[in-house]
């Protein structure tokens, strides 16, 4: 990336420069953002800012403009909706996801015009998915789809008709008369801690996994939050999560929290520790490298060169490994995060605070999803109510009967 550093009256900012898409030797547009307080910050802006110019030249060499004619049928609809709407203010990982999902929806259902599609039309749509939306990876042949799936597809395309609403394209949003189907609640699988241990000493493959699992155990921060951290955000025993590493199939690209903000978390000792081995051993791949090695990145975890790991292989590496150990079906690198927060809970860690680690935007979600962690705590409230009411009945003066 094109990254610089500038320094003016003693204040050191940082900008970003690079040529926009269309750019030739005698026609050249240069792209700039300045007075970026880090690094860290003007490399996100720049990424976003790239993938911005990318969507507005594809679109005006397309012949994409105000003057377009408007969609008529559900599949310019979504295209539009992409267009104008989830691809000016969504990550790429969540666009990709929603072209994906759109592409589920049989082609006789996007050809249709936007007035012409009832509730009815998406129930039918809703059941076959159900039944046979999606295929298997080798065969190609129809498979089931679940619940929770084909839910996210119908909340993708009411999105898109509550857009075309407020352009006065349709005067009503049939899905919310549709009956897509209720996804079952699943309590999130937790490992007791022996079993992390064990993930945690048997990993192999990217040779930074075992601190990269020991460290995803201690903070139950999300996989591209721990994938974006650099050196510099391990500050006076602290891990400071300000960005995380999103993949898609074109790119790799560091973004902003879930969340949307910041958050600090403490770290236990053992593992400030073991980052002081890691950091000794990447020292070593630093210096076999030289000048090839990726210094400006910084990052705690990455290949022996310095460059970005692949959130994806990461992950696959995970589960491959928790499937060899026999570790609880379903088992996999996400099921660190929930471990982490089930036994903080279970062991008498109030809400607040969990909700804080794990970078929840409210302490009601960190309640919704960990409920089943704190079903013992409540039981070990009853039995201090009942203690504390015998004593209190115990110490209260009894009143003498006329």
């Amino acid at each position: 990336m094109s990254v610089h550093k500038r320094k003016r009256k003693g204040k050191i900012t940082w900008l970003y420069k690079f040529d926009g898409p269309g750019s030739t030797r005698d026609n050249r547009r240069i792209v700039r953002g300045f007075g970026f307080a880090t690094k860290g910050a003007a490399q996100d802006a720049e990424a976003k800012r790239r993938i911005d110019e990318e969507q507005e030249f594809a679109m005006a060499k397309a012949g994409v403009g105000v003057a377009a004619e408007p969609p008529k049928t559900l599949s310019t609809l979504l295209e539009e909706f992409f267009r104008q709407h989830a691809e000016k203010k969504l990550a790429p990982k969540t666009i990709e996801r929603y072209h994906e999902q759109a592409a589920c929806l049989h082609p006789d259902l996007l050809a249709m015009r936007l007035t012409d599609i009832t509730p009815l039309h998406l129930s039918r749509e809703w059941n076959r998915l159900l039944e046979s939306g999606g295929h298997h990876r080798k065969t190609k042949k129809p498979r089931p789809l679940a619940a929770k799936t084909v839910r996210s597809i119908a909340g993708v395309v009411s999105s898109a008709f509550r857009r075309a609403e407020l352009w006065g394209l349709v005067t009503s949003n049939p899905v919310r008369r549709s009956e897509p189907p209720v996804a079952k609640k699943h309590e999130g699988l937790a490992l007791m801690p022996a079993e992390q241990a064990r993930l945690v000493e048997s990993a192999t493959g990217p040779w930074c996994l075992p601190m990269f699992l020991d460290l995803s155990a201690a903070t139950g921060a999300r996989r591209g939050e721990i994938l974006a951290l650099r050196w510099s955000d391990i500050r006076d025993g602290c891990a400071f999560i300000d960005r995380s590493l999103t993949q898609t199939k074109e790119v790799l690209l560091f973004k902003s929290t879930k969340s949307g903000r910041p958050r600090r978390i403490e770290l236990p000792g053992s593992a400030l520790t073991a980052l002081d081995a890691h950091r000794q051993r990447q020292d070593e791949f630093r210096r076999k490298f030289g000048p090839d090695y990726r210094t400006d990145l910084n990052l705690i975890f990455a290949n022996p060169d310095g460059t970005l790991l692949k959130p994806d292989s990461i992950s696959a590496s995970v589960s491959l490994l928790c499937r060899k150990l026999g570790l609880p079906k379903g088992a996999s690198l996400h099921t660190l995060r929930h471990s982490h927060a089930s036994v903080l809970l279970a062991d008498g860690v109030d809400l607040a605070t969990v909700s804080e680690r794990l970078g929840h935007s409210s302490v009601r979600v960190t309640a919704e999803i960990y409920s089943h962690a704190m079903r013992g705590r409540d039981q070990e409230a009853a039995r201090r109510w009942d203690e504390l009411m015998g004593r209190t009945s115990q110490e209260r003066p009894k009143v003498p009967v006329n």
